[in-house]
């Protein structure tokens, strides 16, 4: 992981858009560069949480950030808590930019695919492919014409003609047909999706299923439905000369802070890789969604907040 300083942003403006999204800005002083893909990670002190919000904002803007968030009433709590203190003027504890979701700029073709809230990362790196001169399509897939956000932010960009929506309650023809809509599978050719994550199965199996490499489908998990229980196992942190317990209701993270070893935890849900951890020795029972399938397969990292071990794990910690 990349070493970021904690900054202290003000929220310049925000407009609720359609479909209970809030379009935020942040300013402050020195702001880093961004890539697309990008993210920030939001503390919410009143909740105690850490929170990853895409960027959507142009990546050539040095002025702002923008983030774009759902008020979800059926989440652990964050979301509604940005919208209820993301007010202009207020101050927001922030790390970042950080970026798990890099854009290809050397593609031939790349199609971009946003699920709701998903489009925020795609709409910059849309900007960026536009600003390189760079062929692409993206998708926008929501329930309704009426819960899009940033659909007039849409309609009227300069790439708007290569933006394609897709809404449920409208004619069957125009919704996402993974058959026609996907191009031909090529070296060349790279896809981006986000959203929630029934979308995103349904368009990485049926990518792969098409031909498209495993490396050339990129993913972006801004939630995942994740089982965190398991059999006991044992974890020794070697370098700390400790071996616990991890229960059936225990995770890592928690078991390893209740004995002062402390890991970097924000998502809890395995999609943000704040907590990756590398092991030295044992069999990783993977349950987050941000490890690669190759990455899984080396054996040799995990995501602590929820993966599990089966027997033994030594973690270099």
């Amino acid at each position: 992981m990349t070493d970021t300083q904690t900054m202290t942003l003000t929220v310049s403006e925000r407009i609720d858009d359609r479909g209970g999204i809030a379009r935020i800005r942040l300013t402050g002083d020195d702001l880093p560069p961004v890539s697309a893909g990008a993210h920030l990670d939001i503390y919410l002190p009143e909740v105690d949480l850490w929170r990853q919000y895409s960027l959507c904002s142009d990546p050539a803007e040095t002025g702002f950030y923008e983030i774009g968030v759902l008020k979800d009433p059926a989440s652990r709590g964050g979301s509604v808590e940005v919208h209820r203190i993301a007010q202009p003027g207020a101050t927001l504890s922030v790390e970042g930019p950080r970026n798990h979701f890099p854009l290809e700029e050397s593609a031939a073709t790349t199609v971009l695919l946003g699920g709701g809230i998903g489009i925020t990362p795609m709409i910059a790196m849309a900007k960026r492919l536009h600003a390189l001169g760079k062929p692409f399509t993206l998708h926008y897939c929501t329930r309704s014409r009426d819960v899009t956000a940033f659909y007039d932010e849409l309609t009227a960009a300069p790439f708007a003609g290569r933006v394609v929506f897709h809404h449920d309650d409208e004619d069957p023809a125009q919704k996402l047909d993974l058959g026609r809509d996907l191009p031909a599978p090529s070296p060349d050719t790279h896809l981006y999706v986000c959203g929630p994550q029934g979308f995103m199965d349904w368009v990485i199996d049926s990518a792969e299923a098409a031909g498209h490499a495993t490396a050339n489908v990129h993913r972006e998990y801004f939630s995942a439905d994740v089982d965190l229980t398991g059999d006991t196992f044992e974890v020794e942190a070697r370098a700390s000369g400790l071996t616990l317990t991890i229960g059936p209701d225990d995770t890592i993270a928690k078991k390893l802070a209740e004995h002062g070893i402390k890991v970097e935890v924000k998502c809890e849900e395995g999609v943000c890789g704040t907590c990756v951890t590398d092991v030295l020795e044992g069999e990783i029972d993977h349950r987050d969604q941000f490890l690669t399938d190759e990455e899984r397969e080396d054996g040799d990292q995990m995501c602590v907040c929820c993966s599990r071990g089966r027997g033994k794990l030594v973690l270099d910690l």
